[in-house]
């Protein structure tokens, strides 16, 4: 399977945000972009996804329906805001859109979250409000390429 680049000008692979896109900051999507989205590619989805939650891995962010021609809401100078022709699903924490890292509790250890694009070869169908679970195995035997950035975050 091929890769895609996915980068995000709010935050290096691994790495920290800033607070303002935490939860119990701003909240602000950080902008992703992306390159290398194979020609035959008919949509992309975009995911966020806590693997670490205490109750399992957490929905933070659903898109699907991206154009695939296009490169990501960074490109375009639009931080914060759905992809080109996405449409955003409800998160874990039962709002639309991207619901921010937020870990439980001080000391509890450091999370990560997996910012995560999949071009695909057909349509996914989700429900509205799909666990990370369910976005999965949507797109598990339609994916044609995905690419993963990873940030991290503890309170």
């Amino acid at each position: 399977m091929a890769g895609i680049e996915l980068l995000s000008g709010a935050f290096n692979d691994h790495a920290v945000p800033a607070r303002g896109y935490a939860y119990e900051g701003d909240g602000e999507s950080p902008p992703p972009a992306w390159s290398g989205i194979p020609d035959e590619a008919t949509g992309l989805v975009l995911s966020c996804e806590d693997p670490d939650a205490p109750s399992g891995t957490f929905a933070h962010r659903v898109v699907v329906g991206i154009d695939p021609r296009s490169e990501g809401t960074e490109a375009a100078g639009e931080a914060g805001k759905s992809p080109p022709a996405g449409t955003e699903l409800v998160n874990g924490h039962g709002e639309r859109g991207r619901g921010g890292p937020h870990p439980p509790q001080l000391g509890d250890e450091g999370h990560r979250y997996f910012l995560r694009l999949y071009a695909l070869g057909e349509p996914c169908v989700l429900p509205e409000a799909p666990s990370a679970d369910q976005a999965h195995q949507a797109v598990d035997d339609k994916q044609l390429a995905s690419g993963t950035i990873t940030a991290l975050r503890r309170r």
